[in-house]
């Protein structure tokens, strides 16, 4: 089991510097950033972060390739892959659809969304490997494109991310190094992956057990179990929206039952949004407690269903005070929540 870290940068920039130094001394596989304009600037974080880690695994999660061109992609990660002696990731999807609405992407060029994937990838491997692309597909087109950017892994890993599947799930066994979801807490969600995953992989002859399969899991961590769970409750109810019914339903919450804290949240009004999401929902959508809660989780649920990677989100007290408004007395610093994780869980399970 391999345990990496899902970064929200939105810390100072000095914070967000001394964790990933953190995260790469205690062992980190990876450290992995959301890369969207609602966060502080992914591609220059870690940028400055490569000359202050030497192990920790850098990218983004995820880049989307609906806004972004998949050539600017490779370009970056194989910058990135320079700067980092062979350390970037490149997991791609085609991107939040919220902000693919807030940008007024046209409808047409979000339909067909397996296909767009399967074409970005086969562009970004040829660019990687190449330096140089001409290429003419349905989606993307190039005459003589070249890069001077060139990774130092060869190949340079490219896995696929995606939440709803099964297709896209089904998508990255086929054809990519990995898969990583997020927001799969239940049993039932877990196995849903894994079984789509497994199909895409043998209908392509693969091994999935070869593969990078990852889930990224919200919560917080810490020895007051209540504090931790207010914790995760909050940052499950402002990831309610961007959930996929379906994917509400694969971890046990009815849509229609959030349905009123997600138009709350829709139409800003935060406060009442968190006040209509109830503990056992934040219970159904988080992992939060003792270090021993995630440990019980992990074992009786992760590990099972055949997830070999998990990524981390804590919910701290920066980030619940930007977001909600609200302190939580007993509730570590993000720093300290890393430091808790990794001595009582990680030492635990590998």
């Amino acid at each position: 089991m391999r345990f990496s870290y899902q970064l929200l940068p939105e810390h100072s920039l000095d914070e967000l510097l001394r964790t990933l130094e953190l995260l790469d001394q205690l062992g980190f596989w990876a450290c992995y950033s959301a890369d969207e304009t609602y966060h502080k600037d992914m591609s220059s974080l870690f940028a400055a972060g490569a000359a202050r880690t030497s192990r920790l695994r850098l990218g983004a999660e995820v880049a989307g390739i609906i806004l972004k061109d998949p050539t600017l992609v490779a370009q970056q990660a194989a910058t990135l892959d320079e700067l980092t002696d062979g350390r970037a990731e490149l997991v791609f999807s085609t991107g939040n659809f919220a902000l693919l609405q807030q940008y007024h992407v046209p409808p047409e060029r979000t339909r067909r969304p397996i296909q767009r994937l399967r074409e970005a990838h086969e562009v970004m491997s040829r660019f990687l490997a190449d330096g140089r692309i001409d290429f003419e597909g349905d989606f993307y087109r190039y005459s003589g494109l070249f890069t001077a950017a060139r990774p130092r892994q060869s190949p340079l890993p490219i896995k696929l991310g995606g939440m709803r599947g099964p297709r896209s799930f089904e998508l990255a066994g086929e054809i990519a190094d990995g898969l990583h979801t997020a927001g799969a807490y239940s049993r039932e969600a877990l196995e849903f992956t894994v079984e789509a995953f497994r199909r895409g992989a043998a209908r392509a002859g693969r091994d999935w057990t070869a593969l990078d399969l990852a889930d990224n899991m919200l919560g917080a961590i810490a020895e007051d179990a209540d504090a931790a769970r207010e914790a995760g409750r909050v940052v499950a109810a402002f990831y309610l929206s961007s959930m996929p019914p379906e994917l509400l339903s694969r971890n046990g919450v009815e849509p229609a039952d959030v349905a009123p804290a997600v138009a709350a949240f829709k139409a800003g009004e935060v406060q009442r949004a968190l006040a209509l999401t109830p503990p056992a929902v934040g219970d159904a959508l988080s992992v939060a407690g003792t270090p021993q809660d995630w440990i019980d989780k992990i074992e009786r649920d992760l590990l099972p269903s055949g997830f070999n990677h998990l990524l981390v989100t804590f919910a701290d007290p920066f980030l619940v005070e930007s977001w909600a408004g609200l302190t939580i007395d007993g509730l570590p610093s993000l720093d300290d929540q890393i430091r808790l994780f990794h001595s009582s869980v990680m030492r635990a399970l590998t």
